[in-house]
């Protein structure tokens, strides 16, 4: 670190209720040169409420290449920047974390000033275990990419943690329940705000009632991992033919067609295709 450098802030805003602000944060954001936001037509709103009279300048997916370089050269010219997303802390599920790369690299102080998290927030609320967990952000849109994501999943006892849009949340539920089964999970929306909404239950009760009530806004998921005991090396779980139908059945229940129904089968259980496929022969 330089004598000379500024140094770049990591300022946590509110993910709903403008009182999620500290007022670490606040002071923060008075005392910089500069405020890089991910939409500032939304931070405005948050330094117009807070009486902030600082700069604002953009710093996002589009234009994090040509932007970080600009940046980082505020910086080293002795400058103190903070870095804010649109809600709760920059880096996660945002490219904050790029810059925070750049900022380290050349040797700029970087300080985070925490405070609220829509995924942390959504787990501590969810009942589900906070014994250990992994955040996973966004899912990947393609269905292929996601399901594929979620197999590496499949075996990991801790509790998962995941965002999802409103468009998208029906299609992620039903491919976590066809991949990883109908396991209990939470979907929260407008957390800390007035209309706060938790949905707990067996995934497929969260597909129901989201098939009758419209998603709306952005959603922090909670799903619990998995109970299977843990096998050891060259082990293999012992998995009844009963079992390996009702998988395949709750496949095709979730839309799959029946040649999908047996590969994902397989893959979740950890089979040879050729098993389930003769199973499904001698029961048809």
């Amino acid at each position: 670190m330089t004598a000379e450098s500024g140094t770049l802030y990591l300022c946590a805003t509110p993910i709903g209720n403008l009182g999620d602000m500290t007022f670490r944060a606040v002071e923060t954001l008075r005392s910089v040169a500069l405020i890089a936001a991910e939409d500032t037509r939304h931070s405005r709103k948050l330094t117009s409420h807070f009486d902030l009279h600082v700069p604002l300048t953009s710093y996002h997916e589009h234009n994090k290449r040509t932007k970080g370089p600009e940046l980082l050269e505020k910086l080293l010219s002795g400058q103190d920047i903070a870095l804010v997303s649109d809600a709760g802390m920059p880096g996660i599920s945002d490219p904050g974390q790029e810059l925070v790369r750049l900022a380290i690299d050349a040797g700029v102080r970087v300080t985070p000033i925490p405070g609220a998290n829509a995924a942390l927030t959504a787990l501590v609320a969810s009942g589900l275990s906070t014994d250990g967990f992994v955040f996973l952000g966004f899912l990947p849109k393609p269905a292929t990419a996601r399901r594929a994501r979620l197999r590496e999943l499949q075996h990991n006892p801790l509790t998962l943690l995941f965002y999802e849009s409103p468009h998208q949340l029906l299609k992620t539920l039903a491919d976590i329940q066809t991949v990883l089964g109908d396991r209990q999970a939470v979907a929260g929306r407008e957390l800390t705000k007035l209309h706060e909404e938790f949905q707990r239950g067996p995934i497929s009760q969260l597909i129901d009632w989201f098939g009758q009530n419209k998603p709306r806004g952005e959603f922090s998921l909670v799903v619990a991992g998995c109970a299977e005991p843990t096998m050891t090396d060259g082990e293999s779980p012992e998995i009844t033919d009963l079992q390996i139908i009702a998988e395949v059945d709750r496949s095709m229940a979730a839309g799959n067609q029946k040649k999908d129904a047996i590969k994902m089968t397989a893959s979740k259980l950890g089979l040879q295709k050729r098993r389930v496929y003769q199973l499904l022969l001698e029961k048809d």
